[in-house]
C-alpha cells in the first residue's frame, strides 16, 4: 500500500491537493483523527487492492492530537510501514492574503488577528515539514500548476526535486521584481524596438528572436547563461531551496528579455525533474 500524508499550512491549498490526489485514484481521507490514524492503516492493508493508494489530510485543525503523529510516525519507521508526506508552504504574506480574501479565520486564532495564527502555526508544523519528502511552495503556483507538480511527484517519474522555477521576463524602465533570486541584463543585445516593423511585436515571435539573436553575442550568453543555470540548480536543491525567481530584464520587457526569457524556459523545462513556469510581467505594456 502506497500512503500519502498530505499536510502543510493552512491555506496553503491542502484541498486542492486532496482533491487532485482523488482525481488520480488515491482513496483520499481529509481530517483524519490522529488517533484513529494506525487503526485506520492497519485496515487498509488489509483490505485487499482496493486501497494500494491512499492520500490522508493532517493538518492543524488536529488540535491537541496533532503531537500524537510523531510518536505514530517513529512507530511506523521502526516496524517497517512505508509512508510518504507531502507539506505545502506558502509565504505569510500569500496566506494572509489567501484567508482575507476569503473572510476565513484561522483556525488557531478564531476571531482573532490571523499574522498570529499563522505564526503559531509554522512553529507547531515545523517538525512535521522537516519530516516532509516533498514540501510545495504554492506561493506563486496556479491551482492548475500545482495539480501538475502532484502528478509529476506522482507518476513514477524517481528524479523528481523539491524545486520550483519561475522565468521572469520584465522592462527596467518599471522595476526590477522584488522576488527576483537571480536577475540578468539582456540590453546589450540587439533592440528590435528600432525597427518600426518589429516594434508593436514582442519576443514570442520569429521575428523578433532572430532579430535579437543576430551574430555571435546572443549565442554566445545563451550558453554561458545555461551552463551557469545547469550549476546553480543542483546546488539550491541541496540546500533545500524550494522556489527559484530568475529574472531577464531588458529596457521595456518586450523584445530581448521575453526571447532570452523563452530560451532559459525551453533549456530547463528539459530537466523533468525540476517544476517551471513562465511569466512575461511586462510584455503588454506600451
Amino acid at each position: 500500500m502506497k500512503l500519502i500524508i498530505l499536510t502543510g499550512m493552512s491555506g496553503a491549498g491542502k484541498t486542492v491537493a486532496i482533491k487532485q490526489m482523488e482525481d488520480m485514484g488515491y482513496y483520499c481521507v481529509d481530517n483524519l483523527p490522529v488517533s484513529l490514524l494506525p487503526q485506520f492503516a492497519e485496515l487498509l492493508s488489509r483490505s485487499g487492492e482496493h486501497y494500494q493508494r491512499v492520500a490522508i489530510g493532517i493538518d492543524i485543525r488536529s488540535g491537541d492530537e496533532l503531537p500524537k503523529l510523531k510518536d505514530i510516525l517513529e512507530d511506523w519507521d521502526r516496524n517497517g510501514q512505508a509512508y510518504e508526506i507531502v507539506f505545502l508552504e506558502a509565504s505569510d504574506n500569500v496566506i494572509l492574503k489567501r484567508f482575507k480574501e476569503t473572510r476565513r479565520s484561522h483556525p488557531l486564532n478564531p476571531g482573532g488577528r490571523i499574522e498570529d495564527g499563522i505564526r503559531l502555526e509554522r512553529q507547531r508544523l515545523s517538525w512535521l515539514k522537516q519530516k516532509s519528502k516533498y514540501i510545495l511552495d504554492t506561493s506563486k503556483l496556479l491551482t492548475r500548476e500545482l495539480k501538475e507538480q502532484l502528478e509529476r511527484i506522482y507518476s513514477g517519474e524517481e528524479d523528481f526535486r523539491n524545486l520550483y522555477v519561475t522565468i521572469l521576463s520584465f522592462g527596467f524602465k518599471y522595476g526590477i521584481p522584488e522576488d527576483a533570486d537571480l536577475v540578468f541584463d539582456v540590453r546589450f543585445l540587439p533592440n528590435p524596438y528600432y525597427v518600426e516593423e518589429l516594434r508593436p511585436m514582442t519576443g514570442l515571435t520569429k521575428e523578433v528572436r532572430e532579430y535579437v539573436m543576430q551574430g555571435a553575442d546572443g549565442t554566445l550568453f545563451l550558453e554561458k547563461l545555461f551552463d551557469l543555470v545547469d550549476f546553480l540548480l543542483p546546488r539550491y536543491i541541496n540546500e533545500g531551496k524550494n522556489q527559484l525567481v530568475i529574472a531577464v530584464g531588458c529596457t521595456g520587457g518586450k523584445h530581448r528579455s521575453v526571447t532570452v526569457a523563452e530560451a532559459l524556459y525551453g533549456h530547463i523545462r528539459e530537466n523533468r525533474g525540476l517544476g517551471i513556469r513562465i511569466e512575461h510581467r511586462d510584455i503588454e505594456k506600451a
